[in-house]
């Protein structure tokens, strides 16, 4: 239907990788951040709770608060940090496909909640110190909150997700709270020290700290569950793969790559018109908003040969990441994630298989696989 395509209300869909690339990357596509729902004439649409909340958080926010933030956070996860966090990263694995081999010896077992949920809280939550008690509560209301990030979210998931704002509200003050009463050796207690020199409000550095850890737990939980749940199904669905992949272990990290860009975590990321604009020959008028579409630009055949074929060993390109100054902070933790993953099953499994297909949340921006079944 084209690159750029009118939705059926006042936005337009992205669809070409280049045209989505240029949206992603350009600085005259912006977030849509207060100051633009201000402007909206359905403002009704932009005051659940839910979405205001979000519109606090780091993704939706535009210069200079977002680069005031996001240069406080720093390189998050850099070449040492991935290296400091990798042997954590294999200790959770190895724990978890225990789990997994146990309750394959009875027959089935659930890979999404045994592993896929269980790696990305895993992970987060020791690097930031929340407690092990804590995982499944977080992992429950991150569920429900995610509802707010919809398309169009109904008055049913507002109200949910209305709800599961406010226990994230009230999880995370308290825990940014309990860290400043006990100071710890963690990246959160790094965060509280390098706020209280840049904002002598006490309470106002504490709102961006609750923001800041709220914001990067959930964004790392959902999306690479997803990908390391797809990643197991996509490489399990066509005979002899698991194999071939076990006996190429090289191509570990371009199976990951191709999971990516296949079927990504995320499907849609709106951006708006900062000025009157041309965007794949479509005039687009400011504050117009435009969805990027990452599952059709990375299928987009002028980029990817034969899009529609799963093949481990194209070298192709995708941009489930995002790009520009709204780059994917922990991009690099879901590839180490997913690599070590991969590697460690594919080692104590290789007659792994599943023995029923994926299940999926019903959702069109943020994918969910709620169940795979498998057993060896």
């Amino acid at each position: 239907m084209g690159d750029v395509v009118r939705a059926p209300w006042d936005a337009y869909f992205v669809t070409g990788y280049d045209t989505c690339s240029e949206v992603l990357r350009g600085r005259n596509w912006l977030a849509p951040d207060f100051a633009w729902q201000e402007r909206q004439a359905d403002t009704e649409r932009w005051e659940a709770v839910a979405t205001q909340e979000m519109t606090k958080t780091l993704s939706r926010l535009n210069a200079p608060e977002h680069t005031c933030q996001r240069r406080s956070l720093g390189n998050l996860f850099d070449r040492s940090t991935i290296a400091r966090l990798t042997p954590q990263v294999e200790e959770h694995v190895t724990r978890l496909l225990d789990e997994l081999a146990g309750k394959m010896r009875w027959g089935e077992a659930d890979f999404v909640s045994t592993v896929s949920e269980q790696l990305p809280i895993s992970t987060i939550g020791s690097w930031l110190g929340i407690p092990p008690g804590d995982y499944a509560h977080i992992l429950e209301i991150t569920h429900n909150q995610v509802h707010a990030q919809e398309l169009l979210p109904t008055k049913s998931q507002l109200a949910v997700s209305a709800e599961a704002t406010e226990q994230l509200r009230s999880y995370f003050t308290e825990l940014v709270k309990q860290r400043r009463a006990s100071p710890g050796n963690d990246v959160l207690t790094g965060w509280i020290h390098t706020w209280d020199a840049r904002e002598p409000d006490r309470d106002a550095a504490d709102e961006i700290l609750y923001r800041l850890t709220m914001f990067v737990t959930i964004a790392s939980l959902e999306t690479t569950a997803t990908l390391l749940s797809a990643m197991v199904d996509l490489l399990l669905k066509e005979p002899g793969r698991w194999e071939w992949l076990r006996e190429n272990p090289g191509y570990i990290d371009a199976a990951v790559d191709e999971v990516l860009r296949y079927d990504p975590p995320i499907h849609i990321n709106t951006r708006i018109a900062a000025d009157d604009t041309v965007l794949g020959g479509v005039p687009i008028a400011k504050d117009s908003m435009v969805h990027v579409m990452y599952g059709a630009a990375n299928h987009d055949p002028r980029r990817n040969a034969d899009p529609d074929t799963f093949d481990i060993g194209r070298g192709g390109t995708h941009l489930t990441f995002g790009g520009g100054v709204h780059y994917c902070l922990g991009a690099a933790l879901a590839r180490l994630e997913a690599r070590t993953l991969l590697t460690e099953l594919l080692k104590r499994f290789p007659t792994l298989r599943a023995v029923s297909p994926a299940g999926y949340a019903s959702r069109l921006v943020f994918r969910r696989i709620t169940s795979l079944g498998v057993t060896v």
